[in-house]
């Protein structure tokens, strides 16, 4: 009787965010504190970083910043409300997070600087012997010029490629937060997209502030856990090989950074392919929660392309640059220029189609709405404002944009500019925006070899369109921090005063720090593996395509003959069967994403993330059911995130400090 009348528990709520949480700003005084903290604190941890490992520090340098904010809150008795959390949260990653120079597929790390730090390599690279006469002043010093030989940004022949760079980045924001609201309110508002992996840092920030307020829930369990598998691995894969460099004469490294190598081993199985093993456990965990249709998709494509296709192209002497012997960076450098490059604009061709046709039907979707009156504003208090004043915004900094540009190079046609701004640009955001708000990637939505493809059958003779700012974006990485903002609870007014206040910080910073960095040694060097070892790829590819638009003719011969229409028909073909092939068989249609984004990434990464999502489809949805699995996954990941930054930053804290005093000891 007494079992019958004990009271039942209470059930845990197993909501991502807790649903009495209401609209706050998150914009304070604490964040400026935590800018100016990862700005002069973190920055040069994830400079070094980046060039030594190829990782970011974004994702392990705003958790850590969290946490200490949290802890110094704790004994302050100050309680950190669940947006100020997720303000600091993008404070820490926007300073750090890595970035890439339109054109040269490079990761770019610590701040702005980081691309006239690659402009630099590049104009003195044997892959620019031909090309460094051409490239502008306005963009990087000439070669063999004492700015590039001091290895200084204090002279005076950085002043016009400084001041191009604080321009564009002003009115590169401007442009990306106007167009990005717009392409949010489409994407959330109307067509209600799920947004999985917007979920990673709006749980963890929500995890994050139950500590502050010393009410330690599930969400906090399932961070710690994450927290400590990060600790485990980042003391193999990153303070082992940073500190032996220190103390050691040889370097001692557990595991291979990025990945095991195993094409030179398999050339006879799979000639002309490549394979191998990324050594960074977060693949894994992003397999747990991208969705499982797309890293089915992409691991098939990708296995496909280089178990089957290569070995096949090989033999019937498509590819036919390759050799014996080659490694996995020139194999796809032979590849790509033999037939993959042609291949994948075919294919690129059909992805911009669809797009079309979603932004048609979306649209169309609209007007519906209106015509029936339906009930689809935003949330009170969410901080919305009227779509056209975004659009009015966004039209003027482009209309900005396309100016520069013809000022810059005038003889470049100024209509194709305003082409890319007023029309490529929304079409493919909205793409962009669409994959993510559906698959949590923007797997498929751009066009590669669009902005390469105009500006070589322009008519154009020179290299200075390469590096000018011509409009041709992509904005959907800002719907996912407004949907961050959303899922949390945060006022979005806190975003513009976020972006402003992070600029100003990170230009100063990233201005120090890559002085101090570049002044240590020359970037690339020995001193730093990744960048050593994947810049001269990078640089290959961007200068192949600058050199097709020079007077000489060897530019443009060698273009014709790498880009060919029967390959890229090709490509259309195969995707267009494809897409036929899903529909036939009635699968997701994220899976054709997933399989047309696959065909250029590598398996070494792709496999340990199907891993991923095969363990967690089979085994831990099983065990804990699949509702609450898909909510524990992004904890978990941005956990993962915290711990690597954790181990990662104590150790490049110790190598930077050694290698300032031995230089300035010797």
């Amino acid at each position: 009787m007494a079992a019958t009348e004990q009271k039942p528990q209470e059930k845990p709520d197993f909501n991502l965010i807790p649903p009495d949480l209401q609209f706050a700003p998150g914009f304070s005084l604490k964040t400026v504190w935590a800018a100016l903290f990862v700005g002069l604190l973190m920055l040069p941890g994830a400079i070094y970083l980046g060039l030594v490992t190829g990782q970011s520090m974004a994702g392990g340098a705003e958790w850590v910043t969290l946490i200490l904010f949290i802890e110094i809150a704790k004994r302050s008795f100050v309680r950190l409300r669940t947006q100020e959390v997720i303000i600091l949260y993008w404070v820490a990653g926007g300073l750090v997070a890595v970035g890439g120079k339109l054109g040269t597929g490079a990761d770019l790390f610590g701040g702005p600087f980081g691309s006239l730090i690659w402009d630099q390599f590049l104009v003195q690279s044997p892959q620019a012997d031909e090309l460094h006469r051409y490239i502008p002043e306005w963009v990087v010093p000439p070669r063999g010029s004492e700015a590039l030989l001091q290895r200084s940004f204090l002279h005076a022949a950085w002043i016009k490629p400084i001041g191009l760079l604080l321009l564009v980045i002003v009115l590169g924001k401007i442009n990306s937060l106007s167009l990005g609201y717009v392409m949010f309110r489409v994407t959330n508002d109307i067509e209600r997209l799920p947004f999985p992996m917007a979920q990673v840092q709006a749980g963890g920030a929500t995890a994050l502030a139950e500590s502050s307020q010393a009410r330690e829930g599930w969400r906090w369990e399932v961070f710690s856990v994450g927290a400590f598998i990060g600790v485990i691995w980042g003391l193999f894969y990153v303070v082992i090989p940073t500190i032996s460099g220190i103390f050691l004469t040889e370097t001692v490294t557990l595991l291979p950074i990025p990945f095991i190598d195993l094409t030179v081993p398999m050339r006879a199985l799979m000639p002309a392919g490549i394979m191998g093993v990324a050594t960074d456990l977060v693949q894994v965990l992003i397999g747990f929660v991208i969705p499982f249709w797309i890293v089915l998709g992409s691991c098939a494509a990708s296995l496909l392309v280089n178990l089957v296709a290569n070995p096949l192209l090989y033999s019937a002497g498509v590819l036919h640059t390759w050799e014996p012997g080659m490694s996995a960076i020139p194999t796809v450098i032979a590849n790509s220029f033999d037939f993959w490059l042609s291949f994948s604009i075919g294919g690129a061709v059909l992805v911009a189609l669809m797009g079309f046709w979603m932004v048609g039907r979306t649209l169309s979707k609209m007007r519906g709405v209106r015509r029936q009156g339906e009930a689809g504003g935003p949330p009170a208090g969410r901080g919305d404002i009227a779509i056209y004043k975004a659009l009015l915004i966004w039209a003027c900094s482009t209309t900005l944009f396309v100016v520069l540009a013809s000022r810059l190079v005038p003889e470049f046609p100024w209509w194709i500019s305003a082409f890319f701004g007023f029309v490529c640009t929304p079409v493919f955001s909205y793409i962009g925006a669409r994959m993510i708000g559906l698959t949590g990637s923007p797997q498929g939505s751009s066009f590669p070899y669009l902005r390469e493809g105009s500006f070589y059958l322009s008519g154009y003779q020179g290299a200075a369109v390469w590096f000018a700012p011509i409009p041709l974006f992509d904005s959907s990485g800002e719907v996912a921090a407004f949907k961050q903002l959303e899922l949390t609870r945060t006022h979005f007014g806190s975003v513009v005063k976020l972006a402003a206040v992070a600029m100003l910080i990170m230009f100063v910073c990233s201005f120090l720090f890559w002085s101090f960095i570049w002044k240590l040694g020359p970037v690339p060097s020995s001193t730093y593996p990744y960048v050593q070892k994947f810049w001269p790829f990078h640089a290959t590819m961007q200068s192949f395509w600058v050199k097709s638009t020079l007077p000489e003719a060897s530019g443009q011969s060698l273009i014709q003959g790498i880009v060919r229409w029967e390959y890229i028909l090709t490509g259309f073909v195969g995707s267009c069967g494809a897409l036929g092939l899903v529909s036939l068989l009635r699968a997701p249609i994220t899976l054709f994403y997933g399989f047309i984004g696959g065909l250029g990434v590598w398996p070494h990464f792709v496999m340990l993330q199907f891993a991923g999502a095969l363990l967690g489809r089979y085994y831990f949805e099983r065990r804990f059911g699949e509702a609450r699995w898909r909510v524990y996954t992004p904890i978990l990941l941005a956990g993962y995130s915290c711990g690597m930054g954790l181990v990662g930053m104590s150790s490049i804290a110790v190598a930077l400090i050694s290698k300032a005093v031995s230089s300035i000891v010797f």
